[in-house]
């Protein structure tokens, strides 16, 4: 397998797109990140906060307080991809129309038997 595939797969993950479109704005905390990314769970954000952090996307901030604090960002790699995403889903959000009309159209056809 090419290793490029992987790091194609964590990238446009259906959490991995969300993630890095919402550290695009700002570094969050996890339990900010979590509630900004709708939907998904705490185990399923760990996941890939850490696979985006070992692919070299995401940058992991643990501060030596109590209670703890994490906080996680974008790395330079990170802000790149984020913004190539960005465009797919900006691209997606704008043909959604286009989209149903087709699966309406294509729903409506007549099944061969």
């Amino acid at each position: 397998m090419c290793p490029s595939r992987g790091v194609l797969e964590h990238v446009t993950s259906r959490w991995g797109v969300l993630v890095l479109w919402a550290l695009r704005e700002r570094g969050y905390r996890f339990s900010e990140l979590r509630r900004r990314v709708t939907g998904v769970s705490e185990k399923m954000l760990a996941q890939t906060l850490q696979t985006l952090e070992r692919d070299g996307f995401v940058l992991r901030e643990a501060h030596p307080v109590i209670p703890p604090r994490v906080d996680y960002s974008l790395t330079p790699l990170g802000h790149e991809a984020a913004e190539l995403v960005a465009g797919l889903a900006l691209w997606s959000e704008r043909r959604v129309p286009e989209v149903m009309a087709a699966r309406e159209e294509y729903d409506g056809r007549p099944t061969a038997s």
